[in-house]
Formats: C-alpha cells, sequence, structure tokens
C-alpha cells in the first residue's frame, strides 16, 4: 500500500515521498525498509536516528524526523489503525462443531461460530454474529448481545447479560461467585448465596483469567467500553463507569464504586464500599482506603495525593541522612554549655 494512501486512510498529514511501498508496520528498533513505524513516547526519540523503517506516525508536536512522516494529533490511536490495515485476523465461518452441546431451550443468532467442545445451556439468548472459540461455557439464562467474541475457556454464568461487541479472553469469567462468608456462632464460615447478577456493557474487553463476581444482590456492572487488563479481581457489586482501564493484577473490593475514564495502574488494591470519581488515575501498586475525588492523581499506600506522595518519596530515600544529622544536634545541644538543661531561671526582683 502506498504511503499516500495510507495518510488518506489514517487521516494524517504527510511529509514525504506519497509513492513509497509499506508492506508491514512494526516498532522502531525492529522495523525494515518497506515497514511503517511509530513515535508516540518520548522516550523512544532515540531510536529514530537507527530505525530502518520507511516511514514514522508522530504527533503534530514531535519536531523534524529523518524520515517519511504521517502526522496526527493522535499518533498511537493512528498506529492502532494503521495495525489494522496490514493485518487479518482468522476467520470463522458459520456453524456447529460436532463436539458442541447447545440445550434446546437456547437461541443463538445467525452467523454463529461455536466451536469445539462449547457448552450453551438453557435459555441462553446470544445475538448474531458469536464467535465461541473453544470449551467456552455459557451458562443458564445468559443474555448476550451482536459481535460477540469468546476466547477458549472463557466462561459466562447464570442470568448474566452481556451487551453488544463484548470481547472475553482466555479464561475470563463473568458471574462467579462474590467472596461472600458469614462468621457463625460457633466460629465457622457460611457462605452467602448470590442471588444478583452482573451487567456488561457494549464493547467491554475483558483479557485473561480476569474475574467478574456477580453481586450478592442487585448488580456488578462494568460501563460501556471499559476494558479490564489479565489477572483482573472485580468484587461482588462492584460499579464501573465507562471507558475506564483496570489494568494487570487490580483488585476491587466488594461494592466499589469507580468512575468513567478512570486509569487504575497495575496491581492498584481498592478496599470495599469506596468511590473513586470519574477522570481519577492511581498510579501502580497504590492502595485506595478511602474515597478519592474526580480529575486526582494519587499515589502510594495510603494513597495520597500523586505531588504530595513525590516529596514523601524523596524524603524517605534522604531518611537515614535525616537521622543521622538530628542525632548530631541532639549530641551538639546536649554538650553545649548554653544548655538550658539544669539551669536556674534569674531571679524577678522588683
Amino acid at each position: 500500500m502506498k504511503l499516500g494512501e495510507i495518510a488518506h486512510r489514517l487521516n494524517c498529514e504527510l511529509e514525504g515521498d506519497p509513492e513509497i511501498e509499506i508492506h508491514g508496520v512494526a516498532g522502531l528498533p525492529e522495523a525494515q525498509p518497506g515497514d511503517l513505524t511509530f513515535l508516540a513516547n518520548r522516550r523512544y526519540r532515540r531510536f529514530v536516528a537507527r530505525t530502518r523503517a520507511s516511514a514514522i506516525i508522530a504527533g503534530s508536536d514531535a519536531g523534524a524526523l529523518p524520515l517519511p512522516t504521517l502526522r496526527s494529533p493522535h499518533p498511537y490511536y493512528a498506529f492502532a489503525r494503521a495495525l489494522e490495515l496490514f493485518s487479518t485476523g482468522p476467520t470463522y465461518p458459520p456453524g456447529v462443531h460436532p463436539t458442541a452441546v447447545i440445550a434446546p431451550t437456547a437461541r443463538i443468532g445467525p452467523g454463529a461460530h461455536i466451536g469445539p467442545y462449547c457448552f450453551i445451556d438453557d435459555e441462553v439468548v446470544i445475538g448474531r454474529n458469536a464467535v465461541l472459540h473453544s470449551f467456552v461455557v455459557v451458562y443458564r439464562g445468559a443474555q448476550i448481545g451482536d459481535d460477540f467474541f469468546a476466547h477458549s475457556h472463557a466462561v459466562v454464568r447464570e442470568y448474566c447479560r452481556l451487551g453488544n461487541g463484548v470481547v472475553l479472553q482466555n479464561g475470563a469469567v463473568v458471574g462467579c461467585d462474590g467472596f461472600g462468608f458469614a462468621r457463625t456462632p460457633e466460629g465457622r464460615w457460611y457462605k452467602l448465596r448470590p442471588v444478583g447478577g452482573v451487567v456488561v456493557h457494549d464493547e467491554v474487553e475483558i483479557q485473561a483469567n480476569s474475574c467478574v463476581d456477580r453481586a450478592t444482590v442487585g448488580v456488578t456492572e462494568i460501563g460501556r467500553g471499559s476494558k479490564l487488563d489479565n489477572l483482573v479481581q472485580v468484587g461482588h457489586s462492584c460499579r464501573i463507569g465507562e471507558n475506564t482501564l483496570l489494568c494487570g493484577q487490580v483488585g476491587l473490593a466488594g461494592s466499589t464504586r469507580v468512575g468513567s475514564q478512570c486509569i487504575l495502574a497495575g496491581q492498584v488494591g481498592v478496599a470495599g464500599h469506596l468511590t473513586i470519581g470519574d477522570r481519577t488515575v492511581l498510579t501502580a501498586q497504590s492502595g485506595v482506603p478511602a474515597d478519592v475525588p474526580a480529575d486526582a492523581v494519587y499515589s502510594g499506600y495510603p494513597a495520597i495525593e500523586n505531588a504530595l506522595w513525590l516529596k514523601c518519596v524523596a524524603l524517605f530515600r534522604r531518611l537515614p541522612e535525616i537521622y543521622e544529622r538530628l542525632q548530631r544536634l541532639e549530641r551538639q545541644l546536649a554538650a553545649s554549655p548554653t544548655s538550658t538543661t539544669g539551669s536556674s531561671q534569674a531571679p524577678c526582683g522588683d
């Protein structure tokens, strides 16, 4: 494909020869002649001078670059779309594999591909053009919209509701029992039987081995366009807003409320019954014991405002030095002849 056509299809401004032939897409260090590469993070700029790529996607403010450039105000988004121009994933023709088991009361829309050893229980409804790869299990009464894609070993539990365009990666589980137990008078743990469900709205992707627990009562809800990374745990009765990212190993305890357009970076842990406001960012490994306001950036444990946390971390590295100076000052004060220790007050005569 010629570079000029790519620029047109990506709505980018072209700097360079539009007749250059592009055959694929690659990262800066790996790119070869004929490849289109990208620069979306300034820390990778050092690779630009050494790349062998034929052209590059870069931000409108990235400055001069030594090879033909496609300029975009959103270079990473443009790169994502460029990948689609050169990568064609596998196709899944409609049909039901002979090893799949589909209950007679299940209803599946046209165009579905049901792979080997899938199981679809009674009263399930699945929309048009679904792909269930292999070993996918859909429990009784689940309702799933159009363009559903479930990779191997994904599970949708009983009576959960999923919207259109939902993707479940390998091993994702929607609707498993929440971690709820009551202590008996004898000190044993008595299981709370969840009677609630899960609602997953349109265009949500839940990646490998992540779990979304069903509500004890009511619903657990994942808002439209939100994305859950690998090994994410969403506890019972949580509610997540639209277009929020939960990165790898994030854990939400039960009844947490997370707003829209938030980013919870890797290994963030949130205590239960808390509210995190819209557009908030929690940096990696933050531990959140209390509510977080909207439009905030929090870090650390217990999580505090990022600017304050950076100051605290800078001081923490200097604690041994500060402690040594404090001890030295205390020794000097104790040895000083002007020390007030043991001195008497001046008389107050009249």
